[in-house]
């Protein structure tokens, strides 16, 4: 990941964003909403302290923490990104709900064992492939033991994802990754209990289908999917 690639479109993001999803019906927030709503369900048994830590990784502009507010409103969050110019915007948004950390793309600044939740929502397609098992290692260096890593991506097997990814400004060297190939790359670097689920099936125009998402996320179709491990 490199700095100025981000900090071109830090000032236009969300702008830039819901026109690139208006296919969905739906604008920025739906999608940030969801993937903190999985994770809050997905860590809800897991017994951690009320003032848990938690690592956003590739946070961008802090789109997701008023949602991380609402799911965990005592847990420590740290935003860490690349762009100096979204960690910028983000604290001049939420300065009093998250700490927004730069970060040079491979090492985290932070010590071993420092959070028990780490997340990252659409970032690993902007990482270089040979790269991702390297920077998979250092989350699971900075999570607690039985801490929780999240990851969300984009799903290759969707066309309207593909499509939206290929006409994106700030896609323009992504490359998407197969849920196989995380899943793949999590348990090298050494990560356990390892699960994967498709999202977002219904456009904005089906959304009353979307009670229905949860008997289809074994499906390859879905626009997104998640996959979460244990250390």
């Amino acid at each position: 990941m490199e700095e100025a690639e981000f900090d071109k479109f830090a000032d236009e993001y969300v702008t830039v964003h819901a026109q690139n999803i208006r296919m969905s019906g739906e604008g920025p927030e739906f999608f940030a909403a969801y993937k903190i709503a999985d994770t809050a369900d997905l860590v809800a048994e897991k017994g951690y302290p009320s003032d848990l830590r938690i690592l956003d990784l590739g946070s961008g502009i802090g789109v997701s923490v008023p949602f991380f507010r609402g799911h965990f409103p005592a847990a420590t969050l740290v935003s860490l990104d690349v762009s100096r110019r979204n960690l910028k915007i983000g604290r001049s948004r939420f300065q009093d709900d998250a700490e927004f950390v730069c970060f040079d793309g491979s090492g985290i600044p932070f010590h071993d064992q420092s959070f028990e939740i780490v997340f990252t929502a659409c970032v690993f397609h902007h990482i270089d492939h040979a790269e991702h098992v390297s920077l998979l290692s250092e989350i699971h260096r900075v999570l607690i033991g039985g801490g929780t890593f999240v990851i969300f991506e984009h799903n290759p097997w969707n066309p309207l994802t593909v499509h939206a990814v290929n006409t994106c400004p700030f896609d323009e060297h992504a490359r998407l990754i197969r849920a196989g190939q995380m899943l793949e790359r999590c348990g090298q670097a050494g990560f356990a209990k390892i699960l994967h689920r498709y999202r977002i099936f219904f456009p904005h125009a089906l959304h009353r289908l979307r009670p229905l998402e949860q008997y289809l996320r074994w499906l390859p179709i879905g626009a997104q999917y998640l996959v979460a491990a244990e250390k």
